[in-house]
């Protein structure tokens, strides 16, 4: 009896489960042979991609300047391979409409955004490398930019960022999101591929640490733990849709520094050379050079060439 009465109940769930009705918005119907893009091979990639960018930090140990020109080009043919697949399978993830589409059309078009991902590799090295140089500069505890690069988790969060940002100005769907959802997991540090972020940028410590699809960053911009540049709520559409694509996210100018939690919210903007101390909530543009501190709740105190003025911040 009582295991008539398990069996009915397995069965009753199956019957639900299986109603179109319980699954119709988080059903995805798979084209032949189609996959989605993989977490793990995603992983590998970025692995390739460290590798190909610092080596010697990443990757086989036994690199040195005599093996370098073999080591690199057998990865960036792996990473070409690999990365083409996954381009694949998130841009027929993407087109629902495209099931008559021919399979050798997508793959050619995937090979060819992968082509122009990896060209962007030498600038991309470039820029990882100002970045480190800024994270090493702004942290006494660093001992050495080798430490830098192996060990922090700002570094490897803006270098996961660095990789998805150029896939996502190509177009790429799916993969920019999940490689910095991979970082946000292993680093506590949620930065949207979207986000454009100038040279020379580091994020201390991180853990919290969140960058909002449209900021922008300039260059030699330092942030801490816990900082959020947050998107203001904006009101629906005519048909009460969320709108998309507006710029509703912080710009903040070159030099300025954000201590640990602080919220930036809105289209506002933080001038040249600003500091925000921690513990701030700033919904206004706030000048060049100044300094943002928190006296008592409400209020702050605006420190701009000198001159202090109380000013009300709102909540």
């Amino acid at each position: 009896m009582g295991l008539q009465k398990h069996s009915k109940v397995l069965n009753d769930t199956v019957e639900m489960l299986s109603d179109e009705g319980s699954y119709q918005q988080l059903f995805h119907a798979y084209r032949d042979e189609e996959a989605l893009p993989s977490g793990e091979v995603l992983k590998e990639i970025i692995d390739l991609c460290r590798a190909i960018l610092f080596p010697g930090y990443y990757g086989n140990a036994r690199i040195s300047k005599q093996t370098i020109r073999f080591h690199t080009g057998v990865n960036v043919g792996t990473l070409h391979t690999l990365l083409s697949k996954q381009i694949y399978a998130g841009l027929c993830f993407a087109d629902t409409t495209c099931v008559s589409c021919p399979e050798e059309k997508i793959l050619t078009e995937a090979e060819k955004l992968s082509e122009a991902f990896i060209r962007t590799l030498p600038e991309m090295r470039s820029l990882l490398a100002t970045d480190a140089e800024a994270a090493f500069n702004g942290d006494p505890a660093a001992q050495n930019i080798n430490e830098v690069i192996f060990c922090y988790p700002g570094f490897r969060a803006v270098c996961n960022y660095r990789i998805a940002h150029q896939l996502y100005r190509l177009g790429v769907p799916f993969i920019p999101r999940m490689i910095t959802e991979m970082a946000h997991s292993e680093t506590g540090i949620d930065i949207h591929p979207g986000a454009e972020i100038g040279h020379y940028f580091s994020i201390d410590h991180g853990t919290g640490t969140v960058i909002g699809e449209t900021s922008v960053i300039g260059n030699h911009v330092r942030i801490f733990q816990g900082v959020s540049l947050a998107g203001e709520k904006l009101p629906p559409d005519e048909n009460g849709n969320a709108i998309r694509g507006v710029p509703r996210h912080p710009v903040l100018g070159d030099h300025v520094t954000v201590y640990s939690n602080a919220t930036l919210l809105g289209r506002i903007h933080i001038g040249e050379g600003a500091t925000i101390c921690g513990n701030v909530w700033i919904t206004e543009d706030v000048p060049a050079g100044a300094t943002v501190s928190q006296l008592t709740i409400g209020k702050c105190q605006l420190t701009v060439s000198g001159v202090t003025e109380q000013k009300t911040i709102n909540n």
